[in-house]
């Protein structure tokens, strides 16, 4: 992780190193000009990059504290180039410079190290604020990401919970497994013998021996195999 080692113009606390990255010239451009002009030394941009390759480039040689990073961008996007800036040593903060939205963006940017999010509309304080604090290690995470962030967590968790039940009854065998979906469609011990040309006490047995592994009763067996919505077979 980088650490901040010079001095502001005081002497007296370090001066944060910045870079932004950003592939609107004028983001760039506007971004600079609040960092170096309201955070009276704290803060100084060490240099501006259009495109996120170049950015991981210039991060190298440059060792910056702290990366303000768009992600929609020609090339390697912003979340490529924060997963690549995490894996350098030191490795700077990044934080997301965007205006948020597309679905799933919060979650990957977290997934690929970013520790938090800076609108491009907040005002120039709050986002000085931002970079400062997670220079200190604190995540920073807005109203809209944070919202967004529940959002993509809670379309993700019906998947989730679907593929972990698929996991378990894969985890049977083939006979157990099958013994289970027909229990789960409503058929008694006998009519599951039946289709599977096997004794009842052996379709019993099967059942019973799923359970144990499963942990599970006949009526928890048959709500696992609900959710797990697999394709009906022919």
């Amino acid at each position: 992780m980088a650490t901040v080692s010079e001095k502001n113009n005081d002497g007296e606390s370090p001066t944060i190193r910045v870079s932004i990255i950003d592939d609107d010239p004028m983001i760039c451009q506007a971004m600079s000009l609040i960092l170096n002009d309201y955070s009276h030394g704290r803060i100084t941009v060490v240099s501006t990059s259009l495109d996120g390759s170049s950015c991981v480039e210039r991060a190298r040689k440059e060792h910056p504290d702290v990366v303000l990073m768009d992600i929609a961008m020609p090339g390697t996007d912003g979340i490529e180039a924060t997963r690549q800036l995490r894996s350098l040593s030191p490795a700077p903060h990044v934080l997301i410079l965007t205006s948020l939205s597309p679905s799933g963006t919060v979650e990957r940017a977290v997934e690929a190290g970013a520790e938090g999010f800076v609108s491009k509309t907040d005002a120039p304080d709050e986002i000085l604020q931002r970079i400062i604090a997670v220079c200190k290690g604190a995540p920073q995470f807005n109203i809209a990401s944070q919202k967004q962030l529940i959002s993509d967590l809670n379309a993700s968790r019906p998947h989730y919970r679907r593929d972990e039940a698929r996991d378990l009854l894969n985890m049977l065998p083939e006979r157990e497994r099958e013994a289970v979906l027909l229990a789960a469609e409503g058929y008694t011990n006998a009519e599951i013998a039946s289709r599977m040309f096997i004794s009842e006490r052996t379709a019993k047995a099967h059942l019973s021996s799923a359970a144990d592994k499963l942990n599970m009763g006949r009526v928890q067996m048959a709500r696992l195999v609900e959710r797990a919505d697999l394709p009906s077979r022919l």
